[in-house]
């Protein structure tokens, strides 16, 4: 798992790139959270569209991650989601509790 970040005005974009995994993903992805949020980033956008899997693990760590920041008095949103992981969280009906988009403007400007 690779994580690039891209600020863009009040928004940091986080680009993520390969599997979101117990062992690898989820902590590498937790650990940025914490980071962002300490540095003053509560305006997260997480892009998954280089994400080609997500396992139970990778899922769990979605929802902690969107609770702590949340707890901050921030927002956490989705962008490209692939098939795979919108199927994933329409099945655990997730979809309902993340903001998710297709259009990184459209995304950008939700947080306004």
């Amino acid at each position: 798992m690779e994580i690039v970040e891209r600020p863009t005005g009040a928004v940091m974009i986080l680009d993520l790139k390969g599997e979101l995994v117990i062992g690898d993903g989820d902590e590498l992805l937790k650990d940025k959270i914490n980071s962002m949020i300490q540095q003053g980033h509560t305006s997260l956008l997480l892009n998954l569209e280089g994400v080609p899997y997500v396992d139970s693990a990778g899922l769990g760590q979605m929802v902690s991650t969107l609770n702590t920041v949340r707890r901050q008095g921030g927002a956490l949103k989705l962008l490209n989601l692939t098939k795979r992981i919108e199927d994933l969280l329409s099945i655990t009906k997730l979809l309902t509790v993340f903001d998710a988009f297709d259009n990184e403007q459209e995304a950008l400007d939700s947080f306004s």
